[in-house]
């Protein structure tokens, strides 16, 4: 049954509502504003529906420059002219931060796309009469929808998508129809970096035809699961005046930009510190720019990552780092292990840092940056760290994921 709708904002997912209905109604790829025809769809989502036309559009609607957009489920947002998008992604922070109950100034949205994404994981699977599709999964769906070109991405990932094709033609043809296999692709100083998942354990002839893939596409590695398969040269990225060579699979900042931006956000708000906790601290963008004014303790649960980022710190014109494997999740720093700093940085996953922002929140640390890609559980951290007497400063959004609903942001507490 097809439905006229009336739009009456963009919601924090970058879907249209309608609240004429009697419980809000979204739609993708719908603006404030506009008159839609919409259909249901199918399944257990009673409160969305498909877009099926635009009757009237908003002034601030634009075409979109991806032809996959609206079929790919990468990009919600390339339909919205830039000023509009920008007030409405650092309004997810406002409102977001206000629902908490926690006052402070927003700073304008700063964008950090720069070139394009650094890093992307394709699926690949047989379709219907055992054509590979390799790509992104589909919009509110499980199918994959085959990419040939991705505009968001780094000139630096040139070559990804057809490596990506090579390697997924061998390792589909031996796997269920139902399972996908994912590729994940880094792009290094030495070329690409790949990994490959779900594709079960490799017999010889396999890896074999494998490497002679990697190979003519002059990989600078490839790994399944973290196991190496082939290395033509080490992946490698450079962070501050240090040079970084990845673990299999490795967690990056999505763009080159936003790392960049996130750590000079970092650095200033730092002040003279001396002593610095890095906490989450990954492969060490943070610790191995803020270690050339300061010692820092760094903490990952990431083993791997706590290695590469101990043989990065060797490089000359750094002060100490000292690194070490630790869940902090499990086991957050304690009030008394953090007396001798002058400064704490935390960037966790998504889920936020509940378990160190207690401990935080009970300790003395003068200087607490908060680092964070879930506006949501930001907001939970800071509410521990402000009922435990730190007062928060200007809150900055970043935009590293452009085209998505997804801010990054950064936080000063002080005591």
């Amino acid at each position: 049954m097809v439905e006229r709708l009336i739009i009456d904002h963009v919601g924090h997912r970058g879907d249209g509502v309608c609240l004429d209905t009697r419980e809000a109604v979204y739609v993708p790829y719908a603006l404030g504003g506009e008159t839609v025809e919409v259909e249901h769809v199918a399944g257990n989502h009673p409160d969305r529906r498909k877009l099926l036309a635009v009757d009237v559009a908003s002034p601030e609607r634009i075409e979109p420059f991806c032809p996959h957009f609206g079929v790919c489920g990468g990009c919600a947002i390339q339909h919205w002219a830039a000023e509009p998008y920008h007030a409405w992604k650092r309004g997810l922070v406002v409102e977001t931060l206000a629902q908490a109950g926690i006052e402070c100034e927003v700073a304008p949205l700063v964008d950090a796309h720069g070139a394009g994404r650094r890093r992307v994981t394709l699926h690949g699977r047989f379709g219907t009469h055992d054509i590979l599709k390799v790509g992104f999964a589909a919009a509110s769906s499980h199918d994959v929808i085959p990419i040939h070109r991705c505009p968001i991405l780094d000139p630096a990932l040139d070559g990804a998508l057809d490596a990506a094709w090579a390697l997924a033609e061998p390792l589909t043809s031996r796997m269920p129809v139902t399972k996908p296999l994912d590729i994940q692709v880094t792009a290094t100083k030495n070329g690409l970096d790949v990994d490959v998942r779900g594709s079960g354990p490799l017999p010889t002839v396999m890896v074999t035809a494998l490497s002679r893939v990697a190979e003519q596409h002059r990989l600078a590695r490839l790994s399944r699961h973290g196991e190496l398969v082939l290395q033509r040269l080490p992946p490698t990225v450079q962070m501050g005046r240090a040079e970084v060579t990845l673990p299999p699979g490795s967690f990056l900042q999505a763009t080159v930009a936003g790392e960049e931006t996130l750590a000079a956000l970092v650095a200033m708000r730092l002040g003279k510190a001396k002593e610095v906790a890095d906490l989450f601290c990954g492969v060490g963008p943070f610790a191995l720019r803020l270690a050339e004014k300061a010692r820092i303790a760094a903490y990952d649960s990431d083993a791997p990552a706590i290695a590469a980022l101990a043989k990065a710190a060797r490089t000359p014109g750094l002060k100490p780092i000292r690194c070490e494997p630790r869940d902090l999740f499990r086991r957050p720093l304690m009030p008394q292990e953090l007396r001798d700093f002058d400064a704490v940085v935390f960037d966790p996953p998504r889920q936020g840092a509940q378990a160190q922002a207690i401990k935080l929140a009970a300790s003395k640390v003068p200087v607490v940056i908060a680092v964070s890609c879930n506006v949501a559980t930001f907001a939970r951290d800071a509410r521990l760290l402000i009922d435990g007497g730190y007062k928060i400063d200007k809150v900055v959004p970043v935009d590293q994921f452009r085209h998505t609903p997804h801010v990054e942001l950064v936080a000063r507490f002080t005591r």
